[in-house]
C-alpha cells in the first residue's frame, strides 16, 4: 500500500491531481475494451503532451510497473486492457491537429484525436483521412495506429500502414525518437504500426490525406443466397474493377440494421451488397455498367443506387452502426475476426453457419467482403454461462476454419489478449522467435503491453531468446 501511495504521488507530481486516476470506479471503466476479458491497472493517467507521456513511463519503470496505452477503447481483442496491474496511459486528452499541411496532403496529429474528426476538420480542404474502421466515429488515430486498423474502404485505400508517413514515439526507458518513411534503411514507421503498442507509445503522427474524389457513387444489390453474392464479389474482382468498398450483410444484420436505422435496405433477402466507386464520374458510370451487368449474372434480384447524398449516408450509416443495431437481439455479441481468400467466401460462410448452429448460437454476418474479412458477430448473454461457452467454442470453430481455409487470423482488429495462442497455429516456433527478437530491441524487459500478441504459458519460452 505504501509503495502504491508513493507511486500516486509522483505520477500526481508529474501530470497533477486531474491527470492521474486511481480510485476503483475510475480505474473499473479502464478494465475492459471491446473484448469480453479484461483486468484493472493500479493507476490511470492521461497526459497532454509527449513530455508527460516521457514522464510516466519513467515513472513505471522505476517502479516497475508494465504500461498499456490506450485510445478510446474501441478495441476487439483485449490489446488495449493491462494483463495484470500496471499504468494504463490514456491518449484522450490528446486529441489536437498539431499541424496540417494541405498543399503535400498531410497532417501531424496527437494519437488521442478521433478517427473521423480528422477527415471532418479537413474537409474544407477538399482533403479526407482513408481509414475509416466502423467505430471511426469514436475510436482514435493511435488506436488505429497501434492495431493497423483496416475498414470498409481499405479495399481501395489500403489499412492504416499504408497512410502513416512517420511517428513520434516515447520508448521504453521514456526517451522520444522519431520515424519517417523517407528515412534509410529500416522502415521502422511500418514496424511500429500494428504492434499494438508492444514497441512503443505513439505521442503524435504525420498521416497522409487524399483529395476528395470528383464523383462518389453507392449501390444496394439484394441476393436470395449467401453463395451467390459471395460469387459475384468474386466475380466483381475478377473483372477488375476495384470499388472503393465491397461489403456484405446477411439477413439476420439487414432486419436488425432496418429497425434501428430504417437505412433503407431491403428487407428479405439472404444477402445485400452494398458497393461504393469513386472516381471522375465518366469512371464511376463505367463501373455501375460493369458492376449491375455482374450482379444481374450472379441473379440479384435488383441493383438500386442512391439518389442523394442523403441516401447515401443513411446507407454508409446502417453499415457501421450494424454491431450495435444487434443490441435488439440480444444484449452482447462477440465479433470475430479472420480472412479467407476471396474465393473461399462460400465455404467460410458456410462453416460458420454450421459452427452456430452446432452450439445454438445466433449469428449475424457483416463484413468486408471485398477482402474476403470476416465479421460473424456471435450474439448472447453474458449472464448466462451456457452461452459464454457457446460462444468461445463458435468462435475457435470459426477460427479453425479460417485457417483451414488458407486465411489468416485477424484481418483488422489485432491479436492483442484475444488471439496470441492461435498464433502458434499460424506461425512456426522459428517464425515467433523472430518477432520475439524484433521486441526485445525495442522492449527488452517487456513492459510496454506484457501478455500480447506472443502465446502465453510454456509457450513464452518459444519466442523469448536465451
Amino acid at each position: 500500500m505504501k509503495r502504491l501511495g508513493m507511486l500516486r504521488e509522483r505520477l500526481i507530481g508529474a501530470l497533477g491531481t486531474d491527470g492521474v486516476k486511481t480510485e476503483p470506479e475510475d480505474l473499473s471503466v479502464y478494465a475492459f475494451d471491446a473484448y469480453t476479458d479484461g483486468g484493472r491497472p493500479l493507476a490511470v493517467v492521461l497526459p497532454r503532451s509527449t513530455n508527460e507521456v516521457s514522464a510516466v513511463v519513467k515513472i513505471a519503470r522505476e517502479f516497475g510497473e508494465p504500461i498499456v496505452a490506450r485510445g478510446a477503447g474501441t478495441g476487439l481483442c483485449g490489446g488495449a486492457v493491462p494483463a495484470a496491474g500496471g499504468i494504463v496511459i490514456s491518449t484522450m486528452r490528446m486529441n489536437r491537429i498539431l499541424e496540417l499541411d494541405a498543399a503535400n496532403r498531410r497532417a501531424r496529429v496527437e494519437p488521442g484525436l478521433i478517427n473521423l474528426d480528422l477527415s471532418r476538420r479537413v474537409a474544407a480542404d477538399g482533403l479526407f483521412f482513408a481509414p475509416d474502421p466502423s467505430s471511426q466515429q469514436i475510436s482514435t488515430i493511435g488506436g488505429n495506429i497501434a492495431t493497423n486498423a483496416g475498414g470498409p474502404h481499405c479495399l481501395s485505400y489500403g489499412t492504416t500502414v499504408n497512410h502513416v508517413l512517420g511517428l513520434e514515439v516515447v520508448d521504453e526507458t521514456g526517451e522520444v525518437f522519431t520515424t519517417s518513411i523517407d528515412d534509410s534503411g529500416y522502415d521502422l514507421t511500418a514496424a511500429l504500426v500494428g504492434s499494438e503498442g508492444t514497441l512503443g507509445i505513439v505521442t503524435s503522427a504525420w498521416v497522409r490525406l487524399l483529395a476528395q474524389p470528383e464523383a462518389v457513387r453507392v449501390w444496394v444489390a439484394a441476393f436470395d443466397q449467401m453463395e451467390a453474392a459471395s460469387e459475384a464479389v468474386s466475380a466483381i474482382v475478377a473483372a477488375g474493377i476495384v470499388p472503393t468498398a465491397l461489403e456484405m450483410m446477411d439477413s439476420v444484420i439487414v432486419t436488425a440494421v432496418e429497425a434501428a436505422f430504417h437505412a433503407g435496405y431491403p428487407t428479405g433477402a439472404a444477402a445485400v451488397l452494398l458497393v461504393e466507386s469513386a472516381g471522375f464520374e465518366e469512371d464511376v458510370a463505367a463501373a455501375e455498367s460493369a458492376i449491375r451487368a455482374i450482379v444481374n449474372q450472379h441473379g440479384a434480384r435488383y441493383m438500386r443506387g442512391a439518389r442523394t447524398a442523403a441516401e447515401r449516408a443513411a446507407l454508409w450509416a446502417g453499415r457501421k452502426g450494424a454491431a450495435g443495431a444487434t443490441g435488439r437481439i440480444a444484449p452482447n455479441y462477440y465479433t470475430q475476426d479472420v480472412c479467407v481468400p476471396r474465393s473461399k467466401l462460400p465455404t467460410a460462410l458456410r462453416a460458420v453457419a454450421a459452427a452456430a448452429a452446432e452450439h445454438a448460437i445466433t449469428v449475424g454476418n457483416v463484413f468486408h467482403a471485398g477482402d474476403g474479412n470476416l465479421h460473424p458477430l456471435l450474439m448472447y448473454d453474458r449472464r448466462d454461462r451456457r452461452q459464454v461457452a457457446a460462444v468461445v467454442l463458435t468462435g475457435n470453430a470459426i477460427l479453425e476454419s479460417a485457417i483451414e481455409l488458407g486465411g489468416t487470423i485477424s484481418g483488422e482488429h489485432g491479436i492483442g489478449w484475444e488471439k496470441r495462442d492461435a498464433m502458434t497455429r499460424v506461425y512456426t516456433t522459428a517464425d515467433l522467435a523472430a518477432m520475439g527478437r524484433v521486441r526485445d530491441v525495442f522492449d527488452p524487459r517487456r513492459r510496454l503491453n506484457p501478455e500480447k500478441i506472443f502465446p502465453s504459458g510454456a509457450r513464452c519460452s518459444e519466442v523469448t531468446p536465451p
